[in-house]
This record gives structure tokens, C-alpha cells and sequence, in this order.
């Protein structure tokens, strides 16, 4: 069950900032809902390596980070996905990254210092912005 999603894209995260941003996201994650539970994960010290739990897989090419997906990881969007776009955008210099939802739904989230800005709505939850103090938000019911 869930809103299965396939990212895609592109941003400049210096590679001497991945393991501030891969700590930023883990605390922005752990205090939303989703299937990440980070007591139970071993510690994350780099991006690559959390993208799994952010629904996404994440390859390095010197100070830019490739976002793709793995159909196999069955890739599902929750509050905790949302928590780590938002919490990696202070370490990011530029960038997109799209998102496809299982409905066909398009939104990206556009990063230009140190700010992230979303384009579209979001297929999973219908926002149009992506949520900044990572309150607490109750996912909509999705088959």
C-alpha cells in the first residue's frame, strides 16, 4: 500500500557537505510518519545511502548528486520523502528533481541557494508547496 513515485533529476550538493545534509535529513525524517524508523537503521553517513528510505536512489558524480529510482525498492511517498527534500535544501547550490506519481501526477522541487520551491501539486498529499517546519501532517488515504 502507498503512492509509489519515480524521481529524477539532477542537483549540486558539494560532495564536502553530504554528511551535514544526510545528518539534516535523518532528523528531518524521524520526526515525520513513513517507513523510515531510525532506530532501527543503521547509522546513515551519506545521502546515497539514505536515499532508500526517501524513495529514491541517489548516485554521486563529484559535487552533483543523480536522483533515480528502483523499481524493485518499490519506491512509496510519505511525510518522511517530503521531510528530506526539504531538509537537504540548505546544502544544495542548484538543481531539480521531478516526481512521477503512480497516477501520473508531475511536481519537482527546484533548489537555488539554499531554497527549495516546488512546481505542480504534489500527487500524494495535493499540496503545492512543500511543508518548511516539518509539522506533523496526517497522510491522506491512498489504496
Amino acid at each position: 500500500m502507498g503512492y509509489v513515485v519515480r524521481p529524477s533529476g539532477r542537483l549540486h550538493l558539494p560532495e564536502s557537505d553530504d554528511t551535514a545534509a544526510a545528518a539534516a535529513a535523518q532528523a528531518a525524517m524521524a520526526g515525520q510518519a513513513g517507513w523510515y524508523k531510525p532506530d532501527a537503521s543503521p547509522s546513515i553517513d551519506r545521502l546515497a545511502d539514505l536515499a532508500e528510505e526517501a524513495r529514491a536512489s541517489i548516485i554521486r558524480d563529484g559535487d552533483w548528486i543523480e536522483f533515480g529510482y528502483d523499481d524493485e525498492g518499490d519506491p512509496k511517498w510519505s511525510n518522511q520523502v517530503t521531510a528530506f527534500y526539504v531538509a537537504i535544501a540548505p546544502f544544495v547550490r542548484s538543481g531539480t528533481v521531478h516526481i512521477e506519481g503512480e497516477d501520473g501526477s508531475r511536481w519537482s522541487y527546484t533548489y537555488a541557494d539554499g531554497q527549495i520551491t516546488q512546481q505542480g501539486w504534489n500527487g500524494w498529499d495535493g499540496s503545492i508547496e512543500p511543508f518548511g517546519e516539518y509539522v506533523e501532517l496526517a497522510p491522506p488515504d491512498h489504496p
